[in-house]
C-alpha cells in the first residue's frame, strides 16, 4: 500500500513540475495586427487572442514566442478548429500560419518615424500556397564519405525556428472567415511545442458578426505591374515559367483585396497600326482571368505612340476603337478605364493631356481617361484639362478637398496616389496649413497605421480608389537591404509590398505585414459601404471623423480602428 503511495505521489510531481518547465521557457503573448514587436524588446500582449469578423473576410492577429530564461528551438506551432454553438465550426484549414521575418532598416526613411533597427515585415508561410506542404529548411549532407554534396530545402523556411533567450518570434493568423459562417462567437486554442516535447498554449477567440462582406471590392486599386518581378528569377519575361509565378502573384493580389493587373499574356496584342489581334485562346483565358479575380475594371494598355499626336492620330483611333468594342462585345466597357498620363508636371505636359483626352473621348466615349495629378492647376496660365480627365489621382500630401469635392459633384472619380514623401507643393491652395504637415507616408520604418488610416481618409473625401506606384521594386535586394533609394534618400520599403518568394524555394510572392493592413483598410472601406447603404453617409461620418480627420491628422493607436470598426459593425447588425 506504502509502494502505490509513493508512485502516485512521484507521477503527480513529475506532471507539475513539467507544467513548471512549460511556464519557465515558453511565455506565449497575443497581439493584434496593427503592432510589431522588436526582436529584442519590450512589449505589453495579452494572455488570448481575441478577433471579431464579418463573414467573407479575413482578419488577422499574432501570437509571439518569447524565452524568458533559457534559448529555445520552436520544432511545431499549430491551431486547433475553432469550435462555436451548437456544433458550429471553423475550420483550421481556413486559418494560415506565417513566421514574421526581421528585416534591417539601415538608415531611416526622409522624415523619419522611427529608428533604424530590425523590423518585422515578410510573412514567410508555414505551408507552401502551391504545393500545400512545409517549407524545408536548407540542409547538406553526403550518403557515403568522399561521393558529392546533395543539397535540399530552402533558405528561407517557417519551421523549426530558434529563440534565444530574451528574444521575441512573432506567429501571424490569418483567419478566413466564409460567408455562411453562422454567427456567433468561435473559440480554439494555439499550441507551441519545443524541441524537447514542452509545449504551452494560448486562448484564441473569434466572434462572427450577421453581415458578410462583397466579393469584389468597393475601393478600386492599382498597385503596378508584376514583370519587374523577374528581377529575382531572371527568366524572361515571356517564359512559360514567369508566366506562372506572374499568375502567381495576381493570386496574392486578390487575396488581399487588391485589384491585380491583367498579364500582358492574356490581352490582345496591339498590332504596329494599331489593330488588335484577338485570338480564341488568349481570349478564353483572359475571360477566366477576369472572373477568377473578380475584376469589375479594365484598365485598356496605354499604346506608344509618336508625338505630336497628328503623327499617329490614326493609329489611336484604331487601337482604342478596337479596344472599346471588344470590351463592349464581352460585358467589359462599363468598368474600363485608361491611364493616360503620369504626374504632367510642365505646362507642355498639360497641353498635351488636353488634346489626348479629347481625342480619346472622340474615339471611345464613355472611356474614363486616369491621370496622376492633383485636382487644382499648378498655375492659373496653365492649360485647361478638367475636360481631359474622368479619374484624378492627387499625391496625398497634395489633396486639397474643395477642388477634390468639386470634381466629384461634377461626375469625375478621385483616387488618391501614394509615392515617396513629398509634402504639400506650395501651390496648394491652403499651403500656409499643410507646408509642414505629413500624410501617412508608406515606409517599414513607420506605424502600421499608417497602412490602414489612409483608407478611413479616402472616406472622409469621396475618394473612391487608392494608387500605389509599384509593389513590386526591382532595384534592390528587399530581403537584406530593403531601401528603394531616391536622391540619395532610403526609402524603406519603398515601391513594394510583396517580396519574390525564391529564398523560400516558392514560385510566387511573399506578402507582409504592411500589405496585411492595408488588406484590412479596404476591409473597413467596405465596412463603410455597407452601413451608407443602410442609414446613409452621416451614419458613417460620426466614426470616421474620430480616426481620420484628414491627410495630415489620423489616429496612431491601434485599439482606436478597432474600436471603431466594432461599433460599425455593432450598427450594422442592429439596423440591417
Amino acid at each position: 500500500m506504502t509502494k502505490k503511495l509513493i508512485v502516485i505521489v512521484s507521477i503527480t510531481l513529475c506532471v507539475l513540475t513539467t507544467l513548471s518547465i512549460a511556464e519557465e521557457r515558453i511565455l506565449l503573448s497575443a497581439l493584434n495586427s496593427m503592432e510589431r514587436v522588436e526582436q529584442n524588446g519590450l512589449f505589453k500582449g495579452k494572455g488570448h487572442a481575441e478577433i471579431k469578423s464579418a463573414q467573407n473576410e479575413v482578419e488577422s492577429f499574432q501570437i509571439i514566442v518569447s524565452a524568458p530564461s533559457d534559448h529555445l528551438v520552436i520544432t511545431n506551432v499549430e491551431i486547433s478548429d475553432l469550435h462555436g454553438k451548437n456544433g458550429a465550426l471553423l475550420s483550421k484549414d481556413r486559418i494560415k500560419l506565417f513566421r514574421e521575418e526581421y528585416v534591417r532598416v539601415w538608415r531611416a526613411s526622409p522624415r523619419p518615424e522611427l529608428p533604424p533597427g530590425l523590423y518585422a515585415d515578410p510573412l514567410v508561410p508555414f505551408i507552401n500556397p502551391l504545393t500545400g506542404k512545409p517549407i524545408v529548411h536548407k540542409q547538406q549532407y553526403r550518403e557515403r564519405w568522399g561521393e558529392p554534396i546533395k543539397t535540399i530545402g530552402h533558405e528561407m523556411y517557417a519551421m523549426p525556428f530558434p529563440v534565444f533567450s530574451g528574444q521575441n518570434q512573432p506567429i501571424w493568423f490569418d483567419v478566413s472567415v466564409p460567408d455562411d459562417t453562422e454567427p456567433g462567437v468561435y473559440t480554439g486554442k494555439v499550441t507551441v511545442t519545443s524541441e524537447n516535447d514542452i509545449s504551452q498554449t494560448i486562448e484564441v477567440s473569434l466572434t462572427v458578426w450577421d453581415f458578410a462582406l462583397p466579393d469584389t471590392a468597393t475601393m478600386r486599386t492599382h498597385f503596378g505591374t508584376i514583370p519587374h518581378a523577374d528581377t529575382y528569377w531572371k527568366l524572361g519575361v515571356n517564359s512559360e515559367r514567369f508566366r506562372n509565378i506572374e499568375m502567381n502573384y495576381c493570386d496574392v493580389f486578390t487575396e488581399h483585396r487588391l485589384t491585380p493587373p491583367i498579364p500582358r499574356s492574356l490581352l490582345p496584342q496591339a498590332t504596329d497600326d494599331g489593330s488588335l489581334t484577338i485570338t480564341p485562346e488568349r481570349h478564353a483565358k483572359l475571360k477566366e482571368f477576369l472572373k477568377k479575380h473578380r475584376i469589375s475594371e479594365f484598365e485598356i494598355p496605354r499604346i506608344r505612340y509618336k508625338k505630336p499626336l497628328t503623327d499617329d492620330r490614326e493609329k489611336i483611333v484604331r487601337y482604342l476603337s478596337d479596344y472599346m468594342n471588344y470590351l463592349k462585345e464581352n460585358g467589359w466597357a462599363e468598368g474600363a478605364f485608361y491611364y493616360m498620363h503620369d504626374e504632367p508636371n510642365l505646362p507642355e505636359n498639360y497641353e498635351h493631356v488636353s488634346e489626348y483626352g479629347k481625342l480619346v473621348n472622340e474615339i471611345a466615349p464613355g472611356l474614363k481617361r486616369l491621370v496622376v495629378e492633383q485636382t487644382y492647376k499648378e498655375a492659373p496660365s496653365w492649360p485647361e484639362i478638367d475636360h481631359a480627365i474622368d479619374i484624378w489621382c492627387p499625391l496625398w500630401s497634395f489633396i486639397h478637398r474643395e477642388s477634390i469635392l468639386e470634381k466629384v459633384a461634377h461626375g469625375d472619380e478621385v483616387w488618391s496616389y501614394s509615392a515617396l514623401t513629398q509634402r504639400a507643393p506650395d501651390y496648394h491652395p491652403n499651403y500656409d496649413k499643410v507646408k509642414d504637415l505629413d500624410p501617412p507616408y508608406w515606409h517599414i520604418d513607420r506605424p502600421l497605421a499608417n497602412y490602414r488610416a489612409p483608407m478611413w481618409i479616402n472616406w472622409q473625401y469621396n475618394i473612391t480608389g487608392l494608387l500605389y506606384w509599384t509593389s513590386v521594386a526591382a532595384n534592390l535586394d528587399q530581403w537584406n537591404i530593403p531601401a528603394f533609394t531616391s536622391f540619395g534618400r532610403y526609402l524603406n520599403g519603398g515601391g513594394y509590398l510583396l517580396y519574390p518568394g525564391y529564398p523560400c524555394g516558392m514560385d510566387t510572392a511573399v506578402s507582409c505585414i504592411r500589405l496585411k493592413n492595408v488588406r484590412d483598410g479596404i476591409e473597413d472601406f467596405e465596412y463603410f459601404a455597407i452601413l451608407e447603404k443602410i442609414a446613409g453617409r452621416d451614419a458613417v461620418d460620426k466614426f470616421v471623423d474620430r480616426i481620420a480627420p484628414n491627410w495630415w491628422e489620423f489616429s496612431k493607436d491601434s485599439g482606436d480602428y478597432s474600436r471603431a470598426r466594432e461599433l460599425i459593425a455593432e450598427e450594422i447588425v442592429r439596423l440591417k
